[in-house]
């Protein structure tokens, strides 16, 4: 089997395994983001040398937990109140731990931003190689499936539509820098990056957000009137913190001496690699919400 065609249904396989999960319901949506988390946690911890059945208890007793208490929190507080005899709201605690995460997240956010310009191949401390397991790898998942919520219940187009804008930004990235890409964007990291193909993708992710606000997605009441506004907003945030996720796990490749982060998708890599513009984008579209609802 060809290169071409092992990579074109590999592609397929997930693209169609992610569609049918996001669709189908909340908790399938959930399970398969769970299950990339596991297999990224292992590739992250291969290419860092940490603990890998420690890493991943770890990283999947945190998403379990938190999405457990954050999206079943009606459940979970009759559990509480009926069987510990307690009188509790979580829905406040719960938006006091969203901002804490999202502190946190945002903090190992800029490490790894400053970690990418780093001149020098170097040691990563085994303080920060955990750091960055929590925000940079585990937290971020949480926050995949908590900006599918949106301000209100599940709505799957939201994450479809952050996808969607994810690949238009890639693909056209890929296409603009190979027509006419002549000057490098971060040439030490990532040669083959052009500012050409960074700007061509911007481009045609701000389109492609806008054709969704205006054809995929209908705005909530809060949001009505302005809904052109936040999807090309989030195409600019796709754009630039993407490619800056992309970036910043070339840099930990580099220093591993690896080409991919694994080899689970024939001819694409791990699931690192698929989805490393995602975790890296998913905090901040997270935090843009807040903003967004708190103006509104």
């Amino acid at each position: 089997m060809n290169e071409t065609l092992k990579r074109t249904i590999s592609g397929a396989v997930y693209i169609a395994l992610l569609l049918t999960s996001i669709l189908f319901s909340t908790e399938s949506f959930i399970l398969l983001f769970g299950l990339f988390l596991v297999i990224t946690i292992y590739e992250f911890s291969n290419i860092v040398n940490l603990n890998k059945i420690f890493s991943i208890l770890f990283g999947v007793l945190l998403y379990s937990c938190i999405l457990l208490v954050s999206h079943y929190n009606k459940q979970t507080t009759e559990f509480i109140n009926s069987n510990f005899g307690a009188n509790v709201d979580l829905k406040t605690n719960i938006q006091q731990l969203d901002l804490v995460l999202l502190a946190v997240t945002i903090v190992v956010s800029i490490k790894c931003i400053i970690f990418l310009f780093y001149d020098s191949v170097q040691k990563i401390s085994i303080s920060s190689k955990y750091l960055y397991l929590l925000g940079y790898i585990t937290l971020p998942f949480v926050f995949i499936v908590k900006i599918s919520f949106g301000t209100n219940d599940y709505n799957p187009k939201i994450i479809l539509g952050l996808f969607i804008l994810i690949w238009t930004n890639d693909t056209f990235a890929y296409l603009v820098g190979k027509s006419i890409g002549k000057h490098k964007l971060f040439e030490r990291v990532s040669p083959k990056k052009t500012i050409e193909g960074f700007l061509g993708g911007a481009v045609f992710a701000a389109l492609a957000g806008y054709l969704i606000s205006n054809f995929y997605i209908q705005p909530t009441a809060e949001f009505s009137g302005r809904s052109i506004l936040i999807w090309t907003g989030i195409a600019v945030i796709v754009s630039i913190f993407g490619t800056i996720g992309d970036l910043i796990e070339s840099k930990f490749k580099r220093i591993a001496g690896i080409k991919d982060s694994g080899s689970i998708m024939p001819g694409h890599g791990g699931i690192l690699d698929r989805l490393d513009s995602v975790i890296f984008v998913a905090p901040i579209i997270f935090l843009f919400y807040q903003i967004l609802y708190y103006v509104s």
